[in-house]
C-alpha cells in the first residue's frame, strides 16, 4: 500500500536475485487501502488491462474485495479467492508480519547498530506504553519517527532468514 511496502517488496526481491524491472514488474505505492479504486480503474481490466496484484492489511481486505468488483473483477468471497486475483493479506500489516518474522532479539539489533536502541528504550519506559507488548512498542516507535518506518522496512527484510519471509511477502514475488 505505501513506500514502506514497496521497500519490502523490492528488497526482497533484490535478495531473491531478482530485477523486477526486467521481469516487467513495477512496484507502485498507492498511499493507503483507500486509494486502490483509482489505481484498480487505471490498470485493471476497465483501465490499461495490466495484471494487477499487491498486498493489503487485513482491517482493508472487504475494502479490497468490493474495490476488485468494482474494477471489473469477479468479486472474491474469500481471502482465497482474494489472492487468486493476486492480492495477499498481511496479518495486520506488512510491518506486523516483519516484526513477527524478524524476531526481538534480531530487531534490537538492528536498531542498535542504526543507533535507535536507546531512543526505542525510552520508548518502552515511557508510562503509556511499560505494558504494550514488544510488538505494539515498536509500532509505535517506527511510527513516531522521522521516516523510521520507511528506513527499517528494507532493514528487516535484510535481516530475515530465508526460510521466514512473511507469507504474504513470498507469495506476491511468486506472482510477478
Amino acid at each position: 500500500e505505501g513506500i514502506s511496502d514497496q521497500i519490502a517488496v523490492e528488497t526482497l526481491a533484490s535478495l531473491q536475485g531478482r530485477n523486477l524491472t526486467e521481469d516487467g514488474v513495477v512496484v507502485v505505492p498507492i498511499g493507503g487501502a483507500r486509494s486502490v479504486s483509482k489505481f484498480l480503474a487505471r490498470f485493471g481490466p476497465a483501465g490499461a488491462g495490466l495484471r494487477v496484484s499487491g498486498l493489503c492489511d487485513a482491517a482493508e481486505e472487504r475494502h479490497f474485495r468490493r474495490e476488485l468488483a468494482r474494477a471489473g473483477y469477479a468479486r472474491p468471497e474469500t481471502r482465497g479467492e482474494l489472492e487468486e486475483e493476486g492480492f495477499l493479506v498481511c496479518d495486520r500489516d506488512l510491518e506486523d508480519e516483519l516484526i513477527r518474522a524478524v524476531g526481538p532479539d534480531a530487531i534490537e539489533a538492528i536498531l542498535a547498530q542504526a543507533g535507535d536502541l536507546a531512543s526505542f528504550r525510552t520508548l518502552q519506559h515511557q508510562a503509556a506504553w511499560r505494558e504494550a507488548g514488544f510488538v505494539d512498542q515498536l509500532r509505535r516507535f517506527l511510527g513516531a519517527g522521522a521516516r523510521r518506518k520507511l528506513r527499517y522496512a528494507g532493514l528487516f527484510v535484510r535481516a530475515l532468514d530465508l526460510d521466514r519471509q512473511p507469507r504474504p511477502l513470498r507469495a506476491l514475488l511468486n506472482l510477478a
